[in-house]
């Protein structure tokens, strides 16, 4: 499987990841899964595929209510820990498979329920890997895609932020960008709902890793910006610490 250098870098920040990312309280919020669930319609009759899957937190979820489940991601590491976390949590209906999402290795229709959660900021194409998910996806079956979102005049900012932190990062899409490219697949039944994922700035951090001296830089950026929100992320203390809240769409539609 070759790699391009933006691969490398998902791989190498990702690798460095797989565990503080799995055992961050924001990436296993029972609200979160559980509004992922409702909006997915997902049921025992369901085969699921959890594109860029990471550790697995969101696919096991699935596999609770699903007949199976298939997480796939490009980084080793993550799948290696998605496995670990499958063993702790006794679930047999699922299959890992390190690879690229562009394009995906499965065949056309493959699977009644797709779904992807905090990836598309990662993609340098994500119409293309939608259009993906969307072809393996069978008639009538359904997508799903969550990510954080921001309004135009916030988005650039905290792309700076974003790249300083996680240099695998790309863009973050606004919430029209989503909504036309569902309506360029000719994705149905669209139904939109938004969540805040709140995060504490130190212990984010310390489950990223930036380029070294780019921490303090970070630090700085959301320092200055409480009371001022040029990053749409609500920064604010409690106590002595900051605190923000990525706002995440979820998207869920219908395949025609």
């Amino acid at each position: 499987m070759k790699k391009t250098n933006h691969d490398q870098a998902i791989v190498e920040q990702f690798s460095r990841q797989a565990v503080p990312f799995s055992r961050q309280p924001a990436h296993s919020q029972e609200a979160f899964l559980n509004l992922m669930l409702e909006m997915s319609g997902v049921g025992p009759e369901d085969h699921v595929l959890d594109v860029a899957c990471g550790p697995g937190l969101v696919a096991c979820a699935f596999a609770g209510r699903a007949r199976h489940v298939t997480g796939i991601d490009l980084t080793p590491g993550m799948i290696e820990r998605a496995r670990q976390i499958q063993q702790e949590q006794k679930l047999t209906n699922l299959t890992w498979q390190t690879g690229n999402v562009l394009p995906l290795p499965f065949r056309d229709e493959e699977f009644s329920l797709v779904i992807t959660r905090h990836t598309f900021h990662h993609f340098l194409d994500p119409l293309a890997v939608f259009r993906e998910m969307v072809r393996v996806c069978a008639r009538g079956g359904r997508l799903l895609v969550a990510d954080t979102t921001l309004a135009p005049e916030k988005r650039d900012f905290c792309d700076v932020e974003e790249k300083l932190r996680d240099p695998s990062h790309t863009r973050t899409l606004t919430p029209a960008e989503f909504l036309e490219m569902t309506a360029e697949l000719q994705v149905q039944e669209v139904r939109t709902e938004f969540f805040k994922s709140e995060r504490n700035l130190d212990a984010h951090l310390q489950a990223s890793f930036p380029n070294p001296g780019d921490e303090e830089k970070i630090r700085k950026i959301f320092r200055e910006d409480i009371g001022k929100d040029a990053l749409g992320l609500g920064a604010h203390l409690k106590g002595e610490e900051i605190y923000f809240a990525y706002p995440v769409i979820i998207l869920a539609g219908k395949k025609p």
